[in-house]
């Protein structure tokens, strides 16, 4: 949760420790959904818990680096319009928490120690993988929120990219070919996730899009029948997605049960928006891929070793 800074008269009082404010720049949550995907990919690539924990400990550190740095550019490029709208106004660049050139050092400083930790400590298809997801997020999506709406496109490949980095990783230590395949199967259902993810978000505060500039969908066909249609049709490639990996590395019925009904349930409320474009049922549609994700990921790693006879 942002803390915000509170102003009497021209005088700003700091109630967010300057760390915290620096930590917010790295947009802690959404790195720790990205990691929990590197994790369960890199153990459905090796068909089970990693026989290499430092490996994989290397793994998650230099992701976490990457991840921060494109997260802090991010921000560090929208300050201007992050400070138009409603919802970004109170984050550290705006409202003063962190300088300019304070956050431009951490993304970069971020990037180039996250790649050579990566290169050194994991593997170098790890490393070029995670610069390639860096500058998609920074170099390209970045700018296209002001040019396209298929700024979600390549933000989607940004976001589903950590995947194969968590893949590539054990592949050289012990990975298997039907991993791979499963992996890409995961960056997939990443992939799609975020199209109802993003649509509803987009919806939900496309007033503030508009007034920054932004070109999403939401903006740019503001009944909100494409960005429902977009919506469905994702939801809708999530249920053939969730349901290989039971398939191919005999998950269990426990597995497949959950992800199928999670999938209906992610594909039910992309319906729902489609036919009923309100903030509510897009309030509906954000947090059920807030759930959907997290829980086939986990369910998709946890359920071969608690759940055997499922």
């Amino acid at each position: 949760m942002n803390l915000p800074s509170l102003a009497l008269g021209h005088e700003k009082i700091r109630v967010m420790p300057h760390a915290a404010a620096l930590l917010e720049l790295t947009k802690p949550r959404i790195a720790i959904l990205e990691l929990l995907t590197v994790w369960v990919a890199a153990c459905v690539a090796c068909s089970g818990i990693p026989s290499n924990w430092v490996l994989i400990v290397n793994a998650l550190v230099g992701t976490a680096l990457v991840a921060a740095s494109a997260s802090t550019l991010n921000q560090w490029l929208e300050r201007t319009s992050d400070a138009q709208m409603e919802r970004t106004a109170d984050r550290p660049l705006p409202s003063g928490e962190v300088s300019d050139r304070e956050a431009l050092l951490m993304g970069l400083a971020s990037v180039a120690i996250g790649t050579v930790y990566l290169a050194v400590l994991v593997h170098l298809v790890t490393a070029i993988l995670g610069l390639v997801t860096w500058a998609l997020y920074v170099f390209i999506y970045t700018p296209l929120k002001k040019k396209t709406s298929a700024n979600t496109v390549v933000g989607a490949v940004a976001g589903a990219l950590p995947v194969l980095m968590g893949a590539s990783a054990v592949l050289s230590d012990g990975g298997t070919k039907g991993g791979l395949l499963l992996s890409f199967i995961l960056f997939g259902i990443v992939f799609f996730w975020q199209f109802p993810h993003f649509m509803a978000i987009a919806w939900i505060y496309r007033d503030d899009y508009r007034r920054a500039g932004f070109k999403m969908l939401t903006v740019t066909e503001p009944t909100g029948r494409l960005a429902g249609l977009q919506a469905v049709t994702s939801s809708a490639m999530l249920l053939p997605l969730s349901v290989l990996p039971a398939v191919m590395m005999k998950a269990g019925p426990f597995y497949l049960l959950l992800s199928l009904a999670l999938s209906l349930m992610q594909l039910a409320t992309a319906v729902d928006f489609l036919f009923r474009p309100t903030d509510r049922s897009a309030r509906r549609m954000l947090r059920m891929s807030l759930v959907y994700l997290p829980a086939v990921f986990g369910m998709l790693w946890l359920s071969p070793f608690i759940f055997p006879w499922l």
